[in-house]
């Protein structure tokens, strides 16, 4: 290896370009078998780089001098090397060292730009069509970069200069080259990408947070271009026409961003932002435009872009021109009809085998723009995309479709409805129903067995989308991509505070088949609509039957209360098809506690097909129930649950009463309840004789229903001994950050530097959890807990798990309280009891 690193070294101490050409050929093979070439790198940059050379060997060089690391010095060599190389007779060889710019440390990259800041202009002069090429590339990938940005902040100087630069590269995507003009135009975008998005390029080093003066400085540079661009956009859509074919589609977001920022008015936000003095005069220039040329401005693009959706070319292309126009159509004065053509010219792709990569990336599209169409539109696609999101691989894009699909569903629901209201003609299909009833997805919701994972997904996101619906709307500064939406919704609900509960009851009706599926111990999809059907029961007090018109119900919400009522009935009939006893007490709990018992017919009392002798009927299930396997039961919370509805049920009719009564007897008196539990059922059966006996004086304590559901699948450890708790947690995570990101988008920088600060009301303040108890040992405690409002009483149940092969005889565990205890009678005695607690020892 020391004699062909000898010979390198010799050839490129020669003076022939042959020979020192064959040795950095032989040095960078070298370099990419992963062998250390620092001495040869040496070498190289004090006979080629620092000494004239042919433009190949330059190049050559140059790669070289990327593939290695160089010392401080060598790097000065470098430098000097390319200011000699400015004033070279051949434009080629100058071209080879403008292109090693961008490799330069940033330390000493802004002394270089300075000193050489005339030289570096005069190659956008220069005749020499691979020269101006080189400097527009190179320049365009590093003046968009943060560490320049940052250089520009502390010396008034380079900023000027650089902002001059882009001038000039704005300029030369006119030039008469075809390779500088597509180079231009690359760079220009890459400027506008890297405002937008807040990337950092790789070679910037350590991630860097803009600043406001970083910040101001690259808005000075955007707005300049995007003035640039609109007053040249005839010409520089002319331009990219007479380009290649291949080359067109990196002409498209440049023009189209410069005149969306435009036309939306964004453009005005930059300019604020830049609080330069210069932008005034342009400015001004800018103000005066009126509504009417921008929106023929945005038509001329639009216009320029459209002959290129219809045509079979490249598959990428189509979709660029299809994601820029949908960009487009967002602009104030944008029209439906072009997110239509956009989406059906990108769902073409769909099937296109040459693009079959980009599924994801169609999908996304789609669903994120849906809002931008028709009602008619939005119809007709429904069916087809769920199918399309149903096939994506990726779990975090098929939630954040679906979150999408269910958002757009609901406000479609909405929408229509209210335009019901106001007298316009009924539009076929906008119901929640029919726009879930693709045949595929019916049967996969109505099968038990089924191991899909994307009906547990889309029910999870149509139910939180409902809880999201109810919420208030957050306050919208400025227009964006949501305006839309927010203007359909805030149109929707403008009739009724309760006008939320109407497409929420429509999903609760489609998701019903839910509660009868195996899911292998996953309980979260499940949870969520079980959630969303006990907060419904509440807002209308199914408990009280049906309102009447002349008690001054409206005929919606009769209708509505009907049809609660009729899905609690069918509800209490499938609960023999409940697949697990932890399933069948969830389900029990939501649908006890808000029955309507006085509407049940009296003449049934007898027969098992009433709903009562139904429910008593499965509570006997899970009381009794001897499988204690962790996979399929949680015994301890699935007793409490049923004993609790016991309580409650029992207390309101007399009927439920005698037979719960017969119930608790029976069990209190079995092997199977524990001493908790027999004390328990002591206390309940109590309170059901005293209600019993003083029927006139109805008890307090059960009068009214407060729409909680109790359950969850929360662990207090991050140590999940069920893989079903871990894939609800995943799926838990999923659901909420694709729900979240759709209806409280995060506030931009750009927003935040502008307002100065964000409303609270803007964002929606996600809950506190706290944790009992519970560490990440392989032993550990699990507690779970439930509250008897009325009881007053809380009961804890504890759980030591252990998870490892040692034989634990006694373990202690001490129960602490933390922070401040009140209680509604104010006894010290019960304080004092829970502050002098003791360490349910205990035998593992």
């Amino acid at each position: 290896m020391d004699i062909l690193f000898a010979q390198i070294q010799a050839d490129l101490r020669s003076n022939d370009a042959l020979r020192q050409s064959g040795a950095l050929l032989q040095a960078l093979q070298q370099s990419a078998a992963g062998k250390d070439i620092s001495v040869i790198a040496k070498s190289a940059v004090e006979e080629i780089v620092a000494a004239p050379a042919s433009a190949i060997c330059k190049k050559l060089a140059f790669d070289l001098i990327r593939s290695t690391r160089l010392t401080s010095d060598l790097w000065e060599t470098v430098c000097i090397g390319i200011r000699n190389d400015f004033d070279f007779p051949d434009p080629d060889v100058t071209a080879a060292a403008v292109s090693i710019l961008a490799a330069i440390p940033s330390y000493r990259l802004g002394k270089l730009i300075n000193d050489c800041n005339k030289e570096i202009t005069n190659c956008f002069d220069s005749g020499s069509d691979n020269l101006r090429y080189s400097i527009t590339e190179t320049l365009g990938c590093i003046l968009a970069r943060d560490d320049m940005v940052i250089l520009c902040e502390n010396n008034v100087n380079l900023l000027d200069r650089i902002s001059n630069w882009w001038r000039r590269i704005g300029q030369n995507m006119l030039d008469r080259s075809d390779s500088v003009s597509k180079v231009a135009f690359e760079s220009v975008g890459r400027l506008f990408q890297e405002f937008d998005s807040k990337r950092m390029s790789r070679l910037a080093g350590d991630k860097l947070v803009d600043s406001e003066n970083s910040l101001a400085t690259r808005s000075n540079w955007v707005s300049l271009t995007v003035d640039f661009v609109w007053k040249k956009r005839n010409a520089l859509m002319s331009r990219s026409l007479v380009l290649p074919i291949e080359s067109f589609r990196v002409t498209i977001f440049p023009i189209v961003y410069a005149v969306k920022a435009i036309g939306s008015g964004s453009v005005e936000v930059f300019r604020k932002l830049s609080k330069a003095s210069g932008n005034g005069v342009v400015g001004a220039n800018m103000q005066e435009l009126g509504n009417a040329e921008k929106v023929v401005g945005v038509l001329d693009v639009v216009t320029h872009l459209n002959p290129f959706l219809s045509s079979s070319l490249d598959p990428a292309l189509i979709f660029e021109v299809g994601i820029n126009m949908l960009y487009l159509a967002d602009v104030p004065g944008g029209k439906p009809e072009w997110a239509s053509a956009s989406i059906t010219a990108i769902l073409t792709l769909w099937d296109r085998q040459e693009f079959s990569s980009a599924r994801e990336s169609i999908v996304r599209a789609v669903v994120t723009n849906l809002h931008l169409l028709d009602l008619h539109m939005q119809v007709s696609l429904f069916k087809r995309l769920l199918l399309m999101v149903r096939n994506l691989r990726a779990e975090s894009d098929r939630m954040h479709a679906l979150a999408c699909i269910c958002r757009t569903a609901l406000c479609v629901d909405l929408f229509a409805k209210e335009s019901v209201r106001r007298g316009q003609k009924p539009l076929a299909g906008t119901d929640i129903v029919s726009l879930f009833e693709e045949v595929r997805v019916k049967d996969d919701l109505n099968s038990i067995t089924s191991k899909s994972l994307f009906r547990e997904e889309l029910v999870a996101s149509l139910v939180e989308s409902c809880f999201q619906l109810s919420l208030p709307l957050p306050e919208q500064k400025n227009t964006g991509t949501e305006s839309r939406v927010i203007g359909a919704l805030a149109y929707g609900t403008g009739y009724g505070a309760l006008n939320w509960t109407e497409p929420s009851l429509e999903v609760v009706e489609v998701c019903k088949p839910c509660v009868k599926w195996d899911c292998e111990g996953r309980t979260y999809a499940i949870d969520c609509y079980l959630k969303l059907l006990v907060r419904l029961c509440h807002i209308y007090d199914t408990r009280g039957g049906v309102k009447r018109l002349k008690d001054g119900a409206s005929q919606d919400q009769i209708l509505n209360e009907t049809r609660l009522q009729n899905l609690q009935r069918e509800l209490v009939k499938e609960l023999r098809e409940v697949n697990t006893p932890r399933i069948c007490a969830r389900v029990i709990w939501a649908v006890a506690e808000h029955i309507d018992l006085e509407g049940l017919d009296p003449l049934l009392a007898d027969d098992p097909e009433d709903p009562l002798n139904i429910i008593i009927t499965n509570m006997h299930k899970v009381l009794f129930n001897v499988d204690a396997s962790a996979n399929t039961s949680n015994r301890l919370q699935d007793v409490q649950a049923v004993l609790l509805c016991a309580q409650r049920l029992g207390s309101r009719h007399p009927r439920a009463g005698l037979l719960l009564t017969k119930e608790l007897e029976e069990f209190r008196n079995s092997t199977l309840a524990d001493s908790v539990n027999k004390h328990q059922c002591r206390l309940i059966l109590q309170r059901l004789k005293y209600v019993g006996n003083h029927q006139e004086s109805k008890w307090a304590g059960v009068s009214e229903t407060r729409g909680d559901y109790p359950f969850s699948h929360h662990k207090l450890t991050v140590q999940f001994y069920e893989a079903a708790a871990a894939q609800d947690r995943k799926l838990e995570g999923l659901v909420h950050k694709a729900i979240q990101e759709l209806w409280r988008p995060d506030p931009s920088e750009l927003t935040v530097l502008l307002t100065k600060g964000i409303a609270s009301t803007s964002l929606k303040v996600p809950p506190t959890a706290a944790t009992l108890s519970g560490s990440s040992d392989p032993c550990f405690v699990e507690a779970y807990h439930l509250t008897d409002s009325n009881d007053g009483r809380f009961t804890l149940h504890l759980k030591v798990l252990n998870l490892t092969e040692l034989e634990l005889s006694r373990v202690d565990i001490r129960v602490g309280v933390s922070g401040a205890l009140f209680f509604m009678d104010g006894s010290p005695q019960a304080v004092r009891q829970l502050r002098n607690l003791g360490s349910q020892c205990c035998a593992v």
